[in-house]
Formats: structure tokens, sequence, C-alpha cells
């Protein structure tokens, strides 16, 4: 997902499996079967398909302050230099969950999921602005999630 290819053409049917799964991935592929007039094999297969060509990823979503990650940030990042590197080196950071290239006043957006304050200051001091290429961050503290959703549908 993490580079632009040619786009995978879905046909309704298989618009509608992926709209199941975004309203509720633990739906039985037999249900889904029912609501989208297809076997449960058959739909299993789709869902197979839709996942190997990386159209479309089946995983739990958590509340990190549950899990006793009380600090979630977004890290705007100037870069000189090649962007992709350091976008790479964020990548493999577990603190880092979303990395992205934009256009603007930042080169690049990373979202960080941290215990404390602490962690944070520590990942931004000792990992991030140590990555070669890194001028400047600039770190956006959340003070509330208001609304994270993934069911915006296959349009």
């Amino acid at each position: 997902m993490a580079s632009r290819s040619k786009p995978v053409h879905l046909d309704d049917v298989s618009k509608a499996i992926v709209e199941q799964l975004q309203t509720d991935g633990r739906r039985s592929y037999a249900e889904i079967g029912k609501a989208v007039g297809l076997s449960e094999a058959a739909v299993r297969q789709r869902v197979q398909k839709l996942t190997d060509a990386g159209v479309m990823q089946v995983v739990a979503v958590t509340d990190p302050m549950q899990l006793g990650f009380y600090r979630q940030a977004m890290i705007g990042i100037r870069v000189v230099g090649d962007t992709t590197h350091v976008a790479e080196e964020l990548s493999q950071m577990r603190a880092v969950d979303y990395v992205v290239l934009t256009a603007g006043s930042f080169d690049i957006l990373a979202e960080v999921v941290c215990e404390d304050d602490d962690d944070l200051i520590d990942l931004l001091n000792s990992r991030i602005r140590a990555i070669e290429g890194v001028q400047s961050t600039e770190t956006f503290v959340y003070l509330r999630l208001q609304k994270q959703f993934y069911n915006w549908g296959t349009r």
C-alpha cells in the first residue's frame, strides 16, 4: 500500500465484500456470502485474492489507551536530501505506525504511539532526530481522538 501502482478493478461483488468486512472484520464468510449472493467458498477465495493483491488487510484495530499507550502524536519532519531514506528508517521503528511523504511545509508526516511523554521525548531525541537528513521536527500531540473510522467504502 506504500507506492502508487496500477489500480485493481473491483466488480460490484468484490466491493460489497470489502464493505462488509469494513463494517465488521469478524463477519463470517457465510454471512458475507448471504449478503452478496455468493457461496462461503467463493467469498473466501475472493477475500484471499484481495489480500494477496494488497487491496485490503483484515486486522484488529486497538485502542492504544486501553493498552497502556497514553501518548499519540503526529510528527511533521523536514528533510535535507533523500526523503525516502528517512521514511524507510522511520518505518522500521516500532512506535511509528504511519509514515507518509508529503508536499507542503513538511516532507514527511509520521504518527507515533508512545507509552507516555518521556517515551515520546526519547523517541524524538534519540531516534527520529538522529536519522541522517532530518533537519527539523514539529510535534502535534493528540489531546483526544475525536474520530477514527475505516469504513469509507470502495467508492
